[in-house]
């Protein structure tokens, strides 16, 4: 069935949203291969068997952990010998607990759980910024329920660059890589042609600007992508979305990617050495629309436009080129100059809505009505055109991002 609905994927008459919202049975393990199966989740967990147990690649997330374990349970209950994190992010980590707990009710030892050694610097820099990562999460997902975690399952065993594990008759040949993270895994399995791409692959437009998390690495993520096609696997299984099976498809997809990262660099740092301040860049810098219509590369949940002020973060710092950013002023008090000229914080929301349903200009629509509000923060009117506007900006967003920043504005 799972790969059934890969195969519509493949030809886009299938997309994410339909894999995660009911078009295939939840909480299922399935077995995609012999002794290789996928629970597809917002995360996917990646289970193999071996002659001496389960390896996990990925482990889910919290709020997914106990379904996860009980369709892993209903495939094999072979004990859980190693779980490898692909990064730290917690949708990827959080799933270990119920095997832990298992394997201490049964006498067993408990999972040894491998990652790369940053895992551990990012879970202490979690601790640190727990209730920023609490807001910015739950602002991401349009969730207001979102918890943000208050422990994690550290790393039993670390590695640098390269680590090789060998169990049960399979060889993990793990492979550090920079890119969504710094502390991502990719993984081959040679005897089965298999490569677990973690995050490197997510059947969206890779998740590089995201605009609320830290710094990204293009550069190094497509370098990671031309490895592994250079591998020539037959089967790819991603850390979102379905499985790819065929040579030529892996391959393909992958370099796909790679392209698209590489092309946003290059147009990106081609105008950075020209002298191009950061505002005509992202207007500037557009993703190849050969590769942009490609099933696997929609740009629905981060935006070409976010890998862009990324890529300039990465090379160029966080000043946009803009002396007057440099050292701005007060927002309410530009604001106020400006509502002043404009003949008061309602025209500057009269003229935002006009923006909005006239000039189909909902860039200029979002300044104007942010500048009413900054001017006017307890007017009502003016409360009433913001959630408006950013109401009417989030309806019309294609991806994630944009979508769950522009409503957390209306619901402000």
């Amino acid at each position: 069935m799972l790969m059934r609905y890969a195969e519509r994927m493949w030809h886009g008459e299938a997309r994410m949203e339909g894999l995660l919202n009911g078009d295939l049975p939840q909480g299922v393990a399935f077995e995609i291969a012999d002794g290789i199966a996928v629970v597809p989740t917002f995360a996917n967990v990646i289970v193999l068997a071996t002659d001496e147990g389960l390896v996990l690649f990925d482990t889910g997330a919290p709020n997914t952990a106990k379904r996860n374990h009980r369709a892993i349970r209903a495939w094999r209950d072979d004990p859980v010998r190693y779980a490898i994190y692909s990064h730290g992010h917690i949708d990827h980590v959080l799933g270990v607990g119920p095997f832990d707990e298992e394997a201490d009710r049964n006498g067993r030892e408990r999972p040894v759980v491998i990652a790369h050694e940053a895992v551990k610097a990012r879970f202490d820099r979690y601790t640190l910024t727990k209730d920023y990562n609490q807001v910015a999460n739950a602002r991401q997902f349009a969730n207001p329920n979102f918890r943000w975690p208050e422990t994690f399952r550290y790393p039993d065993l670390t590695y640098r660059d390269d680590h090789r594990l060998r169990v049960g008759g399979l060889t993990f040949e793990l492979h550090h890589a920079r890119g969504e993270t710094d502390d991502h895994t990719w993984a081959y399995v040679p005897e089965r042609n298999l490569l677990l791409a973690g995050d490197l692959f997510i059947w969206n437009s890779p998740n590089c600007g995201n605009p609320q998390k830290v710094q990204r690495y293009p550069a190094e993520w497509a370098a990671a992508l031309r490895a592994m096609a250079e591998l020539d696997a037959s089967l790819l299984l991603p850390g979102h979305g379905v499985p790819i099976a065929g040579k030529d498809r892996v391959r393909t997809a992958l370099t796909d990617v790679a392209e698209y990262l590489e092309s946003l660099v290059s147009q990106t740092l081609e105008l950075m050495n020209g002298g191009a301040r950061l505002s005509e860049i992202i207007h500037t810098v557009r993703a190849p629309e050969h590769l942009a219509a490609k099933p696997y590369l929609r740009a629905a949940y981060d935006e070409p436009e976010f890998i862009v002020r990324n890529i300039w973060r990465l090379y160029g710092g966080w000043w946009d080129g803009d002396p007057a950013s440099l050292k701005p002023p007060r927002p309410d008090r530009l604001a106020s100059v400006l509502a002043e000229l404009a003949g008061g914080p309602h025209d500057l929301a009269e003229r935002a809505r006009r923006a909005l349903e006239e000039d189909s200009e909902p860039r200029l629509a979002a300044s104007l009505i942010e500048l009413a509000r900054q001017a006017a923060p307890e007017d009502d009117a003016i409360k009433d055109a913001y959630r408006h506007v950013f109401s009417a900006l989030s309806q019309s967003a294609t991806s994630l991002m944009t979508r769950g920043i522009y409503l957390a504005a209306a619901n402000r």
